[in-house]
């Protein structure tokens, strides 16, 4: 499924060598062609920087393609929630649960879980809810310009979203969780059972109630992507598929050129947007970046008849509810397995049995597309979006995990400031890769 228009790009640039392409050095080489990727691009390419973008495989392709679709100021927690650390533990007896840690001997899971463990408390999710409220509401207003931009049909949609929950345990934890965000600049609303099925009149009754976010927007996230990369190359950029980043060439502290699949690159910037490759990535330059890998995965489907104007998301099966134009998409599933591909059907079918238990009229659909992603997580629950404390040249852009749609065109922002030597208008110490480095 491509989205709902033929917004591909130039197929033809593959064939070419990035020599014959690049007439000039570029000012910035950016790594990785996702939605942060090519939001940097954009960003970068209309305050007229000279910008090249490379990708292992081909725009928007990973993460960016099959995800829920969800931009969400809403999700303001961080991932590293108290209780979370030990609900996956005894997860990791059920193959159908929500989040699954993957047993392995790996020294590096095994820091990150020690560094989670330690930012798993409420005093510091508290402390990062008004850092990601700001980054998020502020990515929010940017998708109601960007998607708006000629070219990009992305079905962008802002009628917010519910979070349903089916127990009074539940509900109640969701009305603490809100508390907690207090200061993220969120005005969401509790509603009753009776309520949630007002606004959504095909959840079945019997649910213990929802919370709508006002703010939370929602789209076909691989077309807006593509439509922005689109943008991004009629203003200059230009972008290579199937070009993989093989190592670096360093000299001093400045990263001096990039090897790839497709030749040598040489850039007086270079920008490192690999999400869950980063820490292979980076590692050819001595960098220790802290991302684990979590798997997830959605389904796509007709769209029903009758079927929900908004986003839900379903807080104790953890799947999430898109509406799409004419399409349906089911998405959940936090597996931290490492680079893993593999699909666990039995993970997938809990999935595609959330929704019909929540809706009436969602058992027998007609699947378009099964999908799975590996997304970027660290420890701590915040993205690592900065310079590097040890190369002068190289910015990173990683760790969204599962709010990188949301995120990313702030992030491209940011680092299109970064790279120009503009101020950012965030306090960029939370997200500093040097927190790791």
């Amino acid at each position: 499924m491509k989205g709902f228009a033929d917004l591909g790009l130039d197929q033809r640039r593959g064939e070419r060598p990035l020599s014959d392409s690049l007439k000039n050095e570029p000012d910035v080489l950016v790594i990785g062609a996702g939605v942060v990727g090519v939001s940097t691009a954009y960003a970068l390419a209309v305050r007229g920087r000279r910008v090249a973008v490379i990708d292992a495989g081909q725009v928007g392709a990973g993460s960016s393609y099959g995800n829920a679709g969800l931009i969400v100021p809403s999700h303001s927690l961080p991932l590293a929630m108290p209780g979370v650390i030990g609900q996956g533990l005894r997860w990791m007896l059920d193959p159908e649960s929500p989040f699954y840690i993957k047993p392995r001997l790996d020294r590096a899971l095994l820091s990150w879980l020690l560094k989670f463990r330690a930012a798993a408390t409420e005093e510091k999710a508290r402390r990062a809810a008004p850092v990601l409220g700001g980054l998020l509401l502020a990515s929010r207003a940017m998708y109601d310009e960007w998607s708006s931009l000629a070219g990009i049909d992305c079905a962008f949609e802002t009628k917010g979203a519910m979070y349903l929950y089916r127990t009074a345990k539940g509900l109640a934890e969701g009305r603490h969780e809100i508390e907690m965000m207090a200061e993220a600049g969120l005005q969401p609303r509790v509603l009753d059972g009776t309520e949630v099925r007002d606004l959504v009149p095909q959840i079945r009754s019997g649910m213990a109630g929802g919370i709508v976010f006002p703010e939370d927007a929602h789209l076909e996230p691989h077309s807006f992507v593509l439509g922005l990369a689109r943008q991004a190359e009629r203003s200059g950029a230009v972008f290579f598929d199937k070009a993989e980043a093989l190592g670096f060439e360093t000299s001093g502290r400045k990263v001096m050129t990039v090897r790839t699949t497709r030749g040598d690159v040489h850039a007086d910037q270079v920008v490192l947007a690999t999400g869950a490759w980063s820490p292979a990535v980076a590692r050819d330059v001595d960098l220790r970046i802290p991302i684990e890998a979590a798997k997830g995965y959605s389904l796509t489907f007709r769209r029903p008849d009758p079927c929900p104007e908004i986003p839900v998301l379903l807080q104790e099966a953890k799947v999430g509810v898109t509406p799409m134009g004419p399409y349906l998409r089911f998405a959940g599933t936090l597996e931290l397995a490492g680079i893993d591909f593999s699909i666990n059907q039995r993970r997938v079918d809990a999935i595609r049995r959330g929704p019909p238990d929540h809706f009436e009229g969602m058992d027998k659909l007609g699947l378009v597309e099964l999908w799975r992603v590996l997304r970027a997580c660290t420890p701590v629950g915040l993205p690592i979006v900065g310079a590097s404390g040890k190369w002068e040249n190289l910015i990173l852009a990683a760790g969204h995990a599962t709010i990188g749609m949301s995120l990313g065109p702030v992030t491209g922002e940011i680092v299109a400031q970064l790279a120009c030597g503009e101020t950012p208008e965030f306090d960029l110490e939370p997200l500093a890769p040097g927190r790791f480095e």
